[in-house]
């Protein structure tokens, strides 16, 4: 490669359920740029189940014809020890959508055993300093998974995507503010990436001023907490299928910052505890972070009111029975 005209190295980065309308969305925003660098080439490793190869040939087709200058070579494939190979970033995507009929803990059932492969493929094979998004839902219990089974990586290199909560929070607050998205500010999510999860406003800023001054508290509490932990229900019902261009969005975000860097910024990110804030150690758990140099650093240093506390103490509640329910595949 040419040093003189700005490019780096190569990275390898990692997509599974590449063929699925998450993948499909986010695809685009990996090859133009979006997350990684206008400047950043990467080569693509999508993953996809045997009966999704046909469909994965096809986004291959398109992302060619779309003859992005940052990608260096696409890679599609059933087996995760081809596509987590020397990975530098997995977007760990697919898993068993909820259908209408089954309860959190049939989803939990369903695709525990998923990530139990893939975490041991991740360990087996992928850069050691991989950085690791789980999207696929249950998001914070099949990343404690993955990461069970990838005990040579360290723990914090895995992750949960709580950042579309945040998302819709910070849209929440700029619709009612009737400003842009761009003036809310260090709104985050606490939990787990169901509607248990706490949008905390307390330390967030509205064009520079704080949000509690000016949002009501009934409505914090009320309307904007509610809106955002069932917002995924309701898209579902709105649009016949659920979110994906956003979800897509928010995993860009989450990973751009990772990588890039968050400028100071508190955003969302679950991942397994230190024992912050009193959530048992190991807990996959969203909490306010920074990022720095490739780093997570978790803002443990905040003030928490009764209100914030009873829900921690409830997505540590639900978090726990998660992780019961999925005692035997976390390999110890």
């Amino acid at each position: 490669m040419c040093e003189n005209d700005g490019m780096k190295e190569t990275i390898r980065v990692a997509v599974t359920g590449a063929a699925g309308n998450i993948g499909y969305a986010l695809l685009w925003r990996i090859a133009s740029g979006d997350c990684f660098g206008s400047n950043q080439p990467v080569t693509l490793q999508l993953l996809e189940i045997p009966s999704g190869m046909q469909r994965l040939d096809g986004v291959i087709m398109e992302l060619k014809d779309s003859a992005f200058p940052l990608i260096h070579g696409i890679v599609g494939t059933d087996d995760p020890s081809i596509a987590f190979k020397d990975a530098d970033a997995i977007f760990l995507v697919g898993s068993r959508p909820r259908t209408k009929d089954m309860d959190r803990a049939d989803l939990v059932a369903a695709n525990g055993p998923i990530f139990v492969g893939q975490g041991q493929a991740i360990d087996a094979v992928a850069s050691q300093n991989v950085k690791v998004i789980t999207v696929g839902n249950p998001c914070n219990t099949n990343a404690l998974i993955a990461c069970a089974n990838a005990p040579s990586i360290p723990s914090k290199q895995f992750t949960a995507m709580t950042r579309l909560d945040q998302n819709r929070a910070v849209g929440q607050m700029a619709e009612r503010a009737g400003v842009s998205a761009s003036k809310i500010q260090d709104v985050f999510i606490w939990g787990n990436h169901a509607n248990t999860m706490y949008p905390d406003p307390r330390f967030a800023s509205v064009d520079g001023k704080e949000a509690t001054h000016v949002f009501s508290e009934d409505w914090l509490q009320g309307d904007f907490l509610g809106t955002v932990a069932t917002r995924g229900k309701a898209i579902i019902e709105a649009r016949g299928a659920s979110s994906a261009a956003s979800a897509a969005s928010a995993a860009v975000d989450h990973m751009r910052d990772w990588w890039q860097g968050s400028n100071g910024r508190i955003v969302s990110m679950a991942l397994p505890s230190e024992g912050w804030y009193g959530v048992p150690e190991g807990l996959v758990f969203s909490f306010p972070c920074r990022c720095e140099n490739g780093e997570v650093i978790v803002v443990d240093n905040l003030d928490i009111d009764a209100f914030a506390q009873s829900k921690i103490d409830e997505n540590i509640t639900a978090l726990l029975e998660e992780r019961e329910a999925v005692s035997e595949l976390l390999g110890h």
